[in-house]
């Protein structure tokens, strides 16, 4: 049997990491700006996390949830404070797009309605609801594409009025800093009468802080930059460092029934004790706000070398650098894939990628201003100044 192959991938094997560096299996060492997609939050191989998920599988790695399991209410219950939502409610699930799924039915269940809106150039996930609420018509089947969204200009509050004017609508969801996307930033005065919006008509807001939350900005959630308290939040990548878990963060408005929802993996005994590990971490380590001091530093270097490339007349110049904290969009003048394979192949530096032309920085909170800098010294010799 073969893999199917729908994943176009750089010849490279990695093999192990530790904190924001990763070695592949001939020794070379990469520096990581990637984080796995913004999965990983704490860093490679963090000893307490290591410790914490290896204790716990040697005791009880699984059970289903028809029984106490007392790992998830210290997760509610922590998660709650960090966050500042400890009035809201916890499902536990297993990605980022089921998560958006079981907010997407919550809700539907609640509005009794099935129409959504959602933003242009949005991704929430490839589950048969996310994908469909995701701007890209070549990840939506046939099967997926029952007309429930609508996408709308980002940041354009009249466009998104208009459509609320007319009824139906179940729900809102949004990106606050959109990753898919491009690093693409909602500014607070959208957001702030999009949320007044909602509550007047009637509609569930929905923050998808899947690749944006966790710390990733500067603050726990992107939204809090912003000056609103979404009705629900989803919630994956960073939540476990690497370990596959979602979750979904319920107003208290919303009131739950047996069989409401449900989850066969979701919140289990390993996947709360790495979750837990890595509150442990980011509190303890202050990785929160590591994101924001590091981030702002790396943006202000990324604008400074900007303007050096123009001053140079360098053959490729930066565009744009937009984002928040650890969560950053470089344009460039040409297409990002002989950049982003040169940084890899000759500066062993992991980046992402949006669109034709973006570069995305998603490295784990704990990255350094010194690591920034390093990264700033390579991007430069591959830029030619």
């Amino acid at each position: 049997m073969n893999l199917f192959d729908v994943y176009p991938l750089f010849d490279i094997n990695i093999v192990k990491g530790q904190g924001c560096h990763v070695v592949d299996d001939k020794g070379q060492d990469y520096l990581d700006l990637y984080g796995g997609h913004a999965v990983i939050s704490i860093g490679h191989s963090h000893p307490h996390y290591i410790e914490a998920i290896t204790k716990q599988v040697s005791q009880l790695g699984f059970y289903s949830n028809s029984v106490v399991n007392p790992l998830q209410r210290e997760l509610a219950e922590r998660l709650g404070r960090i966050s500042g939502y400890e009035d809201y409610q916890l499902f536990l699930v297993n990605s980022g797009a089921e998560a958006n799924e079981n907010a997407l039915k919550l809700a539907s269940f609640k509005t009794g309605h099935t129409r959504v809106l959602s933003a242009h150039k949005a991704f929430h996930g490839r589950t048969s609801l996310a994908v469909e609420m995701s701007n890209n018509p070549k990840i939506i089947a046939p099967i997926n594409d029952n007309h429930h969204a609508k996408f709308l200009p980002l940041n354009d509050i009249e466009a998104w009025v208009r459509e609320m004017v007319k009824g139906g609508i179940a729900a809102v969801i949004l990106e606050c800093i959109q990753g898919v996307g491009g690093i693409q930033m909602v500014s607070p005065l959208f957001a702030q009468e999009l949320a007044y919006a909602c509550k007047r008509f009637g509609v569930v807001l929905i923050c998808d802080e899947i690749q944006c939350g966790y710390g990733r900005s500067g603050k726990f959630f992107a939204h809090q930059w912003l000056g609103i308290r979404p009705d629900i939040i989803t919630v994956a990548k960073g939540i476990a460092n690497g370990f596959p878990m979602g979750a979904v963060l319920i107003s208290p408005d919303f009131k739950p029934e047996y069989g409401q929802l449900g989850t066969t993996f979701g919140g289990n005994h390993l996947a709360c004790a790495a979750a837990l590990a890595v509150l442990d971490v980011m509190e303890d380590e202050q990785l929160v706000e590591n994101a924001r001091i590091v981030g702002e530093h790396l943006i202000s270097e990324l604008h400074t070398l900007q303007t050096l490339l123009l001053s140079e007349h360098a053959p490729v110049t930066i565009t744009d650098v937009r984002g928040r904290g650890l969560m950053i969009g470089i344009d460039l003048s040409v297409p990002h894939r002989e950049v982003r394979q040169r940084l890899i192949s000759e500066e062993h530096v992991f980046t992402g990628c949006a669109g034709t032309n973006t570069l995305r920085l998603l490295p784990p909170l704990c990255l350094t201003i010194a690591e920034a800098d390093l990264f700033i010294e390579k991007f430069r010799r591959i830029l030619g100044v």
